[in-house]
């Protein structure tokens, strides 16, 4: 059954260049395809989609402190340390700072051996607040948010060293850049004597790490600098070899990836990870650093490790150069998205992994990548359902250095004779990858239902999303929205080209920047698309908050033109298609004045434009009232298009 799998897929992704070719002037390549469901299934409805049964099915496989297979969870005891309270309520300790930016992801941070705390001191007292309104009262209350604005004040951090207590002993001298600094990273050293931050000055254009002494808060030294025109974007803190002072470190501000460096604590510095490919740290044991890497493809994730020898640890000073770094060496076999999970001693880890036509497998496999044993093979979930098809390939990028990922969901009966109506499904921004080799690309159950329904579904990642290198990344720098619609359009036209898609009926779907690329491809290009709906759109970004928006933008003094350009406020009037904006009336995330102001613009220039609220969400739409936005959606679809 495999084989025949696997032949389908090539004869698939053969088929696909041969129709390409054909047409003459389409430039999309497949790369996967697979067709789930049975023929007389059932259709999927709203509450289908939003349930787990329609998931593969997969148990919980972990370790326990002992390095032994558990299935489990470990629940580790814990209870929140003793913090100074702030007699002031815009001061707070242990709060998570900058909005959970810089990977951060906690407000405290215990010392290796767990007798001091280095604790966060968020200071919100310049920071202009924002009502929200709360209709759960009779007669209704606002709930007044803090909300640091491009542009405008920002919360002044600082990181203090407790004892178990509560007691604060310091505060570190941080005395780089100002006052609106971000201190990311936070890290101790092995000893406990040390702390280790990334200090990033508001523009997010340089970085120092630091060393403190965590005695006394003095600053001792800085490693070392980052500078970048674009942006500087710490996301991790280090990572200590065991056994030792040496350090990993991650960025891509070096090689133009993400690659991991081997660092000292007197600033040497020493490229660790070699592929031209973004990477990240797993775990490592004093011998061998495992790491996950795109290096094999950017929609497939695999274990890697490498070896460190003539590595004298604690015994005496070394000098980075004296190291031997080893061959990597590759530890997860099978094409597909793999997650894994290191028994603490590092000498087996769990693979849990999907490729598009793989439901699920895990399995335990020996630090060398060797198989122990299978622990689960996840059937389809689609088999009592309705077929649909789902394809994986590349198509140029707009500019066109690049090859895009995108997948296709199509009705499994597709006849690329007839026409069909398409929805591009959008998010495109940071930190984002839609499409992987996973079970069905990376598939929102959404997209299958409305394939089921006849409609053909298009996703794809543009440049500006992740896991493709510091160049493709940045290339949306000042100018959001810009590149990234360029490369959907240029995806959407390949499709045109091979000649199945209504152009009449073309239609857009996004949430949060992905609502801010819908709205901005409907007014870019008001000729392409009959039908727009979004969700918690981003309007300009001169509303949306400090540490994001100014990273991708700057700020409205800095980037006038930038910010002129990719406001939608004024583009109403280019609106040309039938557009539904839901909003979370208590979204603390991309403020209601986003979208309200979008629309007091249609009323202005008399664009009838739909406007849903949620009045008691946030950001997203969750249970129990999702189901009614897919309802929502689908219905809107269904009547626009």
């Amino acid at each position: 059954m495999r084989q025949l799998t696997i032949i389908a897929a090539l004869l698939a992704a053969v088929l696909g260049v041969q129709t390409a070719a054909a047409e003459g002037n389409s430039a999309r390549t497949v790369i996967k395809s697979v067709t789930v469901g049975t023929e007389g299934g059932k259709m999927l409805t709203c509450k289908d989609i939003i349930s787990r049964h329609i998931y593969p099915s997969q148990s919980f496989h972990g370790w326990t402190e002992a390095s032994e297979l558990t299935d489990k969870p470990q629940r580790p005891a814990f209870r929140k340390p003793v913090l100074p309270v702030s007699p002031n309520p815009e001061v707070t300790y242990g709060k998570v700072p900058s909005r959970n930016e810089f990977g951060i992801g906690s407000g405290w941070y215990p010392s290796p051996d767990g007798s001091l705390l280095a604790v966060y001191r968020v200071d919100e007292t310049a920071v202009g607040s924002f009502p929200l309104l709360d209709i759960n009262a009779r007669a209704g209350k606002l709930k007044s948010i803090k909300y640091p604005m491009n542009g405008m004040p920002s919360e002044h951090v600082s990181l203090c060293v407790c004892d178990t207590l509560g007691n604060m002993l310091n505060t570190l001298d941080v005395t780089d850049f100002d006052d609106e600094r971000y201190l990311a990273g936070v890290s101790w050293t092995p000893d406990s004597r040390g702390l280790l931050v990334q200090v990033v000055d508001r523009a997010q254009h340089e970085m120092h790490l630091n060393l403190y002494d965590a005695a006394d808060g003095r600053f001792l030294r800085t490693l070392f600098e980052e500078r970048n025109d674009a942006w500087i974007e710490p996301r991790d803190g280090v990572w200590f070899v065991k056994g030792t002072e040496f350090f990993i470190y991650r960025t891509d501000n070096r090689d133009g990836f993400r690659q991991l460096y081997l660092c000292d604590l007197e600033g040497g510095i020493r490229r660790l990870t070699g592929c031209d490919a973004d990477v990240s740290y797993v775990d490592n044991d004093g011998e061998y650093v495992y790491y996950t890497s795109a290096e094999v493809s950017p929609v497939e994730n695999h274990l890697f490790r490498l070896r460190l020898t003539k590595l004298t640890a604690c015994r005496k000073p070394q000098a980075l150069s004296k190291i031997r770094i080893g061959a990597p060496q590759r530890l997860t076999p099978e094409s597909g998205s793999h997650s894994v999970r290191m028994s603490p001693d590092c000498k087996r880890f769990i693979d849990r992994w999907s490729a598009v036509d793989v439901p699920g497998k895990t399995v335990v496999r020996l630090a060398d990548g060797s198989l122990e044993k299978e622990l689960e093979s996840s059937p389809s979930p689609m088999d009592p359902y309705a077929p649909v098809t789902v394809e994986m390939g590349t198509v140029p990028s707009a500019d066109p250095a690049f090859l895009n990922y995108y997948r296709i969901v199509k009705p499994a009966d597709f006849d690329p004779s007839r026409k069909y109506p398409l929805v591009v499904y959008v998010y495109g921004g940071p930190h984002s990858q839609m499409v992987t080799d996973r079970w069905l690309g990376g598939i929102r159950n959404w997209e299958l239902l409305m394939a089921q329904k006849g409609y053909v579904l298009y996703i794809q990642d543009n440049r500006g999303t992740d896991n493709r290198g510091a160049a493709f990344e940045k290339a949306i720098n000042r100018r959001c929205g810009v590149a990234e619609s360029a490369d959907q359009m240029k995806g959407l036209e390949q499709l045109i080209a091979e000649g199945w898609v209504d152009t009449a009926r073309i239609g857009v779907v996004g949430w949060s920047y992905g609502g801010f690329m819908t709205i901005t491809l409907a007014t870019r290009y008001p000729d392409t698309f009959k039908a727009a709906a979004c969700g918690g759109p981003v309007i300009d970004w001169k509303w949306y908050e400090v540490m994001y928006g100014e990273r991708y933008m700057d700020n409205p003094e800095t980037n006038p033109e930038g910010f002129a350009e990719t406001s939608l406020v004024d583009k109403a009037p280019l609106l040309k298609c039938r557009l539904l904006i839901c909003q979370g009336m208590e979204d603390n995330t991309v403020l209601p004045i986003n979208s309200l102001s979008f629309m007091q613009s249609c009323v202005e220039h008399n664009v009838l434009a739909d406007y849903f609220p949620y009045p008691r969400s946030e950001h997203n739409v969750s249970a129990p009232w999702r189901e009614q936005l897919y309802l929502k959606l689908t219905d809107f679809f269904e009547t626009w298009l």
